[in-house]
């Protein structure tokens, strides 16, 4: 039996960026606090909060904040945030990522421009949060091909169409399309970044040829959960692990090919855990 792991898995720029930005305020010997856990991965967070990283869930708790350092997850925030931190006098450590700092900038500039946003996305997403509270004006969040159908924009905007950057990538040109095809005023940026794409294209073309696939990644991490429904569409026998302890797996010996791909949140370490089990048990 072999073992593949995709192309493309793991840890993405933003993320490593973000994670090494907190070890590095660590070694400080500051106090720290994330806004909200740094990535979608409970064990990195576990293991920065043993480090002494505490992470503020809330902004009613940010507001009751004194003192300390506040790193800005790669996820990215609301405008309103800096202003508080700004306001409260706090250290900000911003550690969002380039690409969701790029989506920023653009929903900025298109609705103080008068555009419509549409933000193609899941709606209770720290990253899709963030987009929206650096929107002056209106913003519609849709999720499904179906919620683009059924939009209406409001008469005589321009719409300015821009995606969470891990939302899958087939999915928002499918929904892109539906407007033009409704002959909507629209001009849509595709804000999916590269490591996103080539994960999600790396995943499900391992999992057309294999016989089981394993995806790790966060219970809430958004990006692995895309990955686990791509790997589900190519091969029926896909499990979704945080850790390996999450692996109960039971294989025939007709299993010639066991992929294994991870989400953006994903340490290497994990990976390579996973895999040398899979080796070394089947």
């Amino acid at each position: 039996m072999e073992t593949k792991l995709a192309e493309h898995a793991g840890f993405c720029f933003g993320v490593r960026r973000a994670v090494d930005t907190v070890y590095e305020q660590v070694k400080t010997g500051k106090t720290i606090y994330t806004y909200g856990p740094i990535v979608h991965n409970e064990e990195v967070v576990k293991e920065l909060g043993q480090m002494g990283v505490k992470v503020l869930e809330t902004k009613e708790e940010l507001e009751q904040l004194t003192s300390g350092s506040v790193i800005i997850r790669a996820h990215g925030v609301p405008e309103e945030i800096y202003r508080l931190l700004e306001t409260k006098g706090l250290e900000c450590i911003d550690a969002t990522c380039p690409f969701v700092k790029r989506i920023h900038r653009i929903v900025e500039q298109e609705s103080e421009a008068g555009s419509h946003i549409v933000v193609i996305g899941n709606a209770g997403h720290p990253e899709v949060e963030g987009i929206v509270g650096w929107c002056h004006g209106d913003v519609t969040v849709l999720e499904e091909p179906e919620d683009a159908e059924k939009f209406v924009p409001p008469e005589g905007k321009k719409l300015c169409v821009v995606a969470q950057t891990t939302y899958n990538y087939n999915k928002f040109h499918y929904m892109v399309e539906i407007f033009e095809k409704k002959g909507y005023n629209s001009s849509a940026v595709n804000t999916i970044c590269n490591a996103t794409e080539d994960r999600q294209r790396a995943a499900g073309t391992l999992a057309a040829e294999a016989d089981v696939m394993i995806v790790i990644g966060g219970r809430h991490s958004s990006n692995t959960r895309k990955l686990y429904d791509i790997c589900r569409e190519e091969c029926a026998k896909t499990y979704f692990i945080q850790t390996l302890d999450d692996l109960h797996l039971e294989l025939p010996k007709a299993v010639r090919l066991v992929g294994i791909t991870a989400g953006a949140s994903t340490p290497n370490k994990l990976i390579e855990e996973v895999q040398n089990y899979v080796r070394i048990n089947f």
